[in-house]
């Protein structure tokens, strides 16, 4: 892999948790100290990426099977990396992501039960070796998270993933607290259930020392 100048931080969490309104807060943060910021999301980010998306959280798509589900999700994250983040890291900016391949180990690999192999063979395949610097992950139980979820349904159609069942999302929470305590380092645990000024202020004190020894 080309060496990267620039910082990838991720933001991982059950769907409802806050991680995409803290990654927003966070890039109006940077943005305002000059940094050069680019925000993506998984799935999705690039226009190809969208019209993946839209398969794979279409609500009408409940049959879609489990391995084709991880597939889909690598094939647009492959998109993604070599479309925009690498380039973007290559010239030294802050990438954002919303979700990255941790998402697919706590979803596929753990509560679909696909296992980990099957999820590091594509990452390996998909990501030309490229590991988050940061992983934010926006920890809350899943009734609560479920419940912002099912409350802010910004598209109507996106909730294939909101509308699985209850302990599908607690597996999904339970594989998050693994990955983070296998790799404390990578990882920072945030409370989501404080208010959103507070959950801002923990995630700029994860960020702040890895951003203030970069050049971006």
């Amino acid at each position: 892999m080309t060496e990267r100048r620039g910082v990838f931080i991720t933001f991982e969490g059950g769907d409802g948790s806050g991680k995409s309104t803290q990654m927003r807060l966070l890039a109006e943060r940077l943005r305002r100290e000059g940094r050069e910021v680019i925000e993506t999301v998984e799935p999705g980010g690039t226009r190809i990426g969208a019209q993946i998306r839209r398969i794979l959280l279409d609500s009408a798509n409940q049959d879609l099977r489990a391995t084709p589900e991880l597939l889909l999700y690598f094939a647009s994250r492959a998109q993604n990396v070599e479309e925009l983040i690498l380039p973007a890291l290559e010239r030294g900016a802050i990438v954002l992501s919303d979700r990255f391949t941790d998402s697919s180990m706590a979803y596929q690999g753990y509560a679909r039960g696909l296992g980990e192999e099957a999820v590091l063979a594509l990452d390996r395949v998909s990501c030309h070796g490229l590991v988050p610097n940061l992983t934010v992950l926006i920890d809350i139980d899943p009734e609560t998270s479920l419940a912002r979820a099912r409350e802010r349904q910004l598209s109507r159609s996106e909730t294939r993933m909101d509308e699985q069942a209850a302990e599908f999302h607690r597996e999904v929470r339970e594989a998050y607290r693994v990955m983070a305590a296998r790799e404390p380092k990578r990882f920072h645990v945030i409370d989501g259930r404080a208010d959103v000024e507070t959950v801002a202020g923990a995630v700029w004190d994860a960020v702040r020392p890895l951003v203030s020894q970069s050049h971006v």
